[in-house]
């Protein structure tokens, strides 16, 4: 199997992929700034892992995440790294005020492509649970104000070995990790037939 090219500069992303996949895959990380697009996720991703494969000329990975509030119709979505860059975790707090729903959702798209593809496969991976005052460490992007359902703890207050096993990251990898693993035992064997 090649060597797959994960398109992040962000080290904790990096760390956090690196502990769900473990050794299964030959993944390396590189840092290329991609434009920043806008529209769905779905074609965010899809968008990026096209201009990565082209950029690099390697089999490439590309992750994008999503924080939904419902209340919101989906809204900051694809959008919420430049929300809480503007507004930080308490004023994404404050853009639910006077609606009665807290609830949303962490969707993580992961897209794959090697040169000669004409489109990516996309891989989705969902987390349900509500939007809370900011609680635990904040060197991790928008965990401290997300609850996944069924837990009293914010992704940043969780222990990171059960966050690695209920996250939409983690959601979203483990079909990467089946798609890829399947990929390379079907090119394994037609060579296991001819030795």
């Amino acid at each position: 199997m090649h060597e797959i090219v994960f398109v992040t500069g962000n080290q904790n992303k990096l760390r956090e992929v690196q502990a769900i996949i473990g050794t299964s895959l030959p993944l390396r990380a590189h840092k290329l700034d991609l434009p920043e697009l806008q529209g769905t996720p779905a074609s965010i991703s899809r968008e990026k892992c096209l201009t990565a494969c082209r950029a690099l000329n390697a089999p490439v990975l590309v992750e994008d995440t999503c924080l939904c509030f419902e209340a919101l119709n989906g809204l900051p979505g694809a959008y919420i790294k430049w929300f809480l860059e503007s507004l930080g975790h308490d004023g994404l707090n404050r853009l639910l005020v006077g609606f009665d729903s807290k609830a949303a959702y962490a969707l993580c798209t992961f897209a794959y492509c090697e040169p000669g593809m004409a489109e990516p496969v996309l891989f989705e991976g969902r987390t349900n649970g509500r939007i809370v005052p900011p609680r635990g460490p904040t060197h991790f992007g928008w965990d401290p104000i997300f609850m996944p359902d069924g837990f009293d703890q914010t992704y940043a207050e969780m222990d990171k070995d059960v966050k690695n096993t209920i996250s939409h990251r983690f959601r979203a990898l483990e079909k990467v990790r089946a798609f890829l693993l399947d990929k390379f035992a079907s090119a394994q064997a037609p060579l296991m037939r001819l030795k």
